[in-house]
């Protein structure tokens, strides 16, 4: 399971974020939002907002989070505005996929495992995306230095240009770098990849 440190410290901000109806998307998701299309898979989907915009531009989403006052929002809007989308509470620690979508997304999810479960998870979305579909992975890279939200040895800095690298053979559609500041002073430093699954080959025809 996420450690609880990190469980806490999302909690508290998601509170904070209800509490002053802060629901914008932020830029990962707005940089996310016109690839996302059909089935969608949101990993680590927190308070919802994309998935929420995801499922009022037609597709059908399934948002999965750690938290379960995240997932009760999710679950009332999308109640209150007949929104297709499926909302679990799941522990991702050892959450596997088990259907292919269209679109799987994860923005500011895999560095909350150690590196093994980081690449294992990432190797789990991109066998489930559907050929022609796209895998949206955010994650924080080495280079940050604002690590209050990590547990010692509960966390992986991706190295710069191993995200792009593990998603080799892909179509690149999106691949940035962008580094915010954060409290301390210290740092946030992120790799976005947006990219596309190739189409299954079609078969020999003697």
């Amino acid at each position: 399971m996420i450690t609880n440190r990190t469980v806490d410290f999302f909690d508290t901000q998601f509170q904070r974020q209800v509490s002053e109806g802060k629901f914008a998307l932020n830029p990962f998701e707005e940089l996310a939002l016109p690839f996302l299309c059909g089935r969608v898979l949101d990993l680590g989907c927190g308070l919802g907002n994309l998935s929420i915009e995801a499922a009022r531009r037609g597709c059908s989403v399934v948002a999965l989070d750690g938290s379960m006052s995240a997932i009760a929002r999710i679950r009332q809007v999308a109640s209150a505005g007949g929104l297709p989308i499926r909302a679990e509470a799941v522990d991702l620690a050892s959450y596997r996929i088990t259907e292919e979508f269209d679109t799987v997304v994860a923005i500011g999810l895999l560095m909350f495992f150690p590196k093994a479960r980081a690449l294992e998870m990432l190797e789990d979305i991109k066998n489930h995306v559907s050929p022609g579909g796209s895998a949206i992975v955010n994650v924080l890279i080495e280079g940050t230095t604002y690590l209050d939200m990590f547990d010692p040895g509960h966390y992986h800095l991706f190295g710069h240009g191993e995200l792009q690298e593990r998603c080799a053979g892909w179509e690149l559609l999106q691949s940035r770098y962008d580094n915010f500041e954060a409290p301390g002073p210290s740092v946030k430093a992120f790799a976005t990849v947006i990219a596309r699954r190739p189409q299954r080959a079609a078969p020999d025809r003697a």
